[in-house]
């Protein structure tokens, strides 16, 4: 419930803004993180978003931000790609008992800003590479915007009274300030999108695509493809993720799952560029760039939530570029299965 968040952070010691459209759409901001930590339709207290269960009361909240582990409150968030570099920093090891978030990225520094009306938070931090052992400065803006329901003109929507709405468009802007050694860097952005656990990603295709297997191990029976959709259940009690290539992804990749006696979809509309440099890799294949999407199961102590993530392209040595500036809009709808499934066939694919 949104009021109740609110509070249980506040009494936690964790400030929040809310940002609210014209249209009546509500995110949830903690600064803290530089997390959307809920996404609300109008006239409802429903989040669309997984948050950790340590928010559910004060007492829980304190005591996990308390914790020196890393606090995954949930929500939309933003990293820096590539993993390999900036999570795995005893590379060649690869076990995730090595796997560490830099406290500098996540929660990080972040500063609120307020500029001719709008919220920016903005973190300068350093990272250093674990395969070539350079040092990269950088700077990481993130802000909100509204983002009008795309289906408000088509015939069809004057249909669906009995669904719900809410959408934002996430700004986001990495600067190169500055680097130290000779090893190759480079760095992308990497907003990831954390939903309720067991419920199916539909990622739209320009063609028969593939997903690739970053880490774990996934049922093949859960993995659907078809001419221009990957259809993904998200369930296992485990660990697991799959990326997809830029050439074969649309830019639109949603999220499907139960809520209550509805069906809630979240959708992530970017920008994909094949021409740029898709940095981030499989653990096992450091040279295989080009992924711009990925999908992580996760089913474990960390939770029990699937990430809807997306890269951007990176800047830095080699790229031609020291700024990268991302637009991209997340659309949410709730309501009876059959008509929400019909949304999906319109934003996604038919084969959705």
């Amino acid at each position: 419930m949104l009021s109740r968040l609110i509070q249980t952070l506040t009494d936690a010691g964790k400030a929040t803004e809310v940002f609210s459209s014209p249209d009546g759409s509500t995110a949830l901001i903690l600064p803290y993180g530089a997390r959307v930590l809920g996404l609300f339709a109008p006239q409802s207290e429903q989040n669309f978003f997984w948050t950790h269960p340590a928010l559910d009361a004060v007492e829980s909240a304190k005591a996990f931000y308390e914790s020196n582990q890393w606090h995954n409150s949930g929500g939309d968030r933003t990293w820096i790609g590539p993993e390999l570099d900036f999570f795995l920093p005893n590379y060649p090891d690869i076990s995730f008992s090595g796997y560490t978030v830099p406290r500098q990225l996540d929660a990080g520094n972040f500063q609120l800003l307020r500029e001719a009306g709008h919220v920016l938070l903005v973190n300068r931090l350093s990272l250093t590479a674990s395969r070539s052992k350079a040092t990269v400065e950088l700077e990481v803006t993130k802000a909100l915007g509204p983002a009008c329901n795309p289906l408000r003109y088509e015939p069809g929507w004057k249909d669906m009274a009995s669904v719900e709405y809410a959408g934002y468009t996430l700004h986001t802007t990495l600067r190169w300030l500055g680097s130290s050694g000779d090893g190759p860097l480079q760095a992308g952005l990497w907003n990831l999108l954390q939903l309720p656990h067991r419920g199916e990603q539909l990622v739209s295709t320009y063609r028969r695509a593939s997903a690739k297997r970053y880490f774990g191990a996934p049922d093949p029976e859960d993995l659907s493809i078809s001419e221009h959709l990957i259809r993904y259940r998200m369930h296992a009690p485990d660990v697991h993720k799959l990326g997809f290539r830029a050439v074969d992804m649309t830019g639109r990749v949603g999220y499907m799952y139960p809520a209550g006696d509805q069906t809630a979809l979240v959708i992530r509309n970017f920008a994909v560029n094949p021409s740029g440099e898709y940095v981030d890799v499989p653990w096992t294949e450091p040279a295989n760039r080009g992924f711009a999407g990925q999908a992580c199961n996760v089913n474990d102590a960390l939770g029990s939530f699937s990430e809807l993530e997306y890269h951007v392209p990176a800047i830095g040595k080699g790229t031609g570029s020291e700024r990268s500036d991302d637009v991209s809009q997340v659309w949410a709808y709730r309501g009876p299965q059959a008509s929400v499934r019909a949304i999906a066939k319109s934003l996604l694919s038919a084969e959705a």
